[in-house]
Parts: C-alpha cells; sequence; structure tokens
C-alpha cells in the first residue's frame, strides 16, 4: 500500500450540498486534520438550509468537527432538491469560495453520487478549483451508490465514536430518518477500513490526482 502525505495543510475547503452532508461524509477527516493542525484554517460552503434550525445544526455541528479551527462557514438558502434549476447562484456561491481562499485539499461530493445536488456540485468545483485536489466524500443512502474508492483517511476508533455521537448530538431533525444511526455510520467506516488496512477510515473518490515525487 502507498501512503502519500499531503504536506504541510494550512487551508482546507469543505462543501455540502445540504446541512450535515460534510459531517456524514468527511466529519472525521476534519476532526483528525483539525486535532493535528490546531489554527488550520477551514473555509466550508453548503446550498442549502440558511435562515433556519438546519443551519442553527449546521453551526454548531462544524464547530465540533473542526476543534481549533479557524471556521468560516457561509450557508446558502437554495431549495433542497433543486440544484439543476439554480446552477447561476450554485456556480457563483463556489467563485466567491474560490475568491477568498487558495485551499491545499477540498472535501466535496463524489461526481457520481445519485443525488442531483450532490452531484451537481461535484461537478462544479473543477470549474472554479482546476488546480486543487478535491476529495470526494461519499454518502451513505436508499439509491446504493456506494462504489470503490480510491483514497482513505483511516479513523483511530477514537476519532470514529466522536463523529458518530457529534452526529447524533447536533442533528436532532435527521435522528427520524431510517439510515440516520450508528450502525450506519460506524458500519460503512469499518468496511472502509478493512480496505486500507485500519479499524475504521473514511473514503474518497479522486478524480484528478497531481504527483510530484522527485522531491
Amino acid at each position: 500500500m502507498i501512503r502519500l502525505g499531503s504536506g504541510s495543510l494550512e487551508r482546507i475547503v469543505a462543501v455540502g450540498a445540504h446541512c450535515d452532508d460534510i459531517a456524514i461524509g468527511a466529519g472525521g477527516t476534519l476532526l483528525t486534520l483539525c486535532l493535528a493542525r490546531p489554527g488550520v484554517r477551514v473555509d466550508a460552503l453548503v446550498l442549502s438550509g440558511g435562515g433556519g434550525e438546519r443551519e442553527e445544526e449546521e453551526r454548531a455541528a462544524l464547530a465540533a468537527f473542526c476543534p481549533g479551527a479557524d471556521l468560516r462557514l457561509t450557508v446558502l438558502k437554495l431549495p433542497d432538491g433543486r440544484l439543476p434549476a439554480h446552477w447561476e447562484e450554485a456556480k457563483s456561491a463556489v467563485e466567491e469560495l474560490r475568491a477568498r481562499t487558495e485551499p491545499d485539499v477540498i472535501l466535496a461530493p463524489r461526481t457520481d453520487d445519485a443525488h442531483q445536488d450532490h452531484r451537481g456540485l461535484a461537478r462544479l468545483l473543477p470549474t472554479a478549483f482546476r488546480d486543487h485536489l478535491v476529495l470526494g466524500y461519499e454518502i451513505v443512502k436508499w439509491d446504493g451508490d456506494l462504489g470503490r474508492p480510491m483514497a482513505y483517511q483511516p479513523l483511530s476508533p477514537e476519532v470514529a465514536e466522536e463523529k458518530v455521537r457529534l452526529l447524533q448530538e447536533h442533528y436532532p431533525s435527521q435522528r427520524h430518518r431510517p439510515w440516520y444511526d450508528r450502525e450506519a455510520f460506524l458500519g460503512l467506516a469499518r468496511i472502509r477500513g478493512i480496505e486500507c488496512h485500519a479499524r475504521y477510515a473514511e473514503a474518497f473518490a479522486v478524480t484528478k490526482l497531481t504527483l510530484d515525487l522527485g522531491e
């Protein structure tokens, strides 16, 4: 197994179509990064859920998932499930995000995610962030769209457990959903851990990766 470090990480971008997407898909990775790098800057953009309970949940949750970080979160009010009809607004938001940061890594939905909002946002990222490493996180759902990931972030058992605890604590509006439970989150993390010789892990799709192995 090849392990390639990302060098000095000073700025992270995390984007989601909905409140809780980032935490579900990459919450363990955010915890791992922020605990290892106090003061790291995290620019986060969420396209829907602004102005109400969902935004309040998201702000509290991401603050907990990014301990010690310089977190800058924007939550917009695009209608859930309607991103294709609001393409220009979404594109403008991504471009505004790009104008204020030069990230070392981007956490985003996968381009082949079955949900049109997730997929649409993922396809917008390369139009603004052309020379950046984009890690496409996965979200388990009834569509059955999980594939074969290409990148893994191992999670310690403590971080995996903390991720589940924070998800349950900070998103009470989602607890009624049949897939939103400890077994689903830890089960997927366990499977991805097996695939990378760890106890737990989060997995990511990578559409383009440039290597510099000469240094």
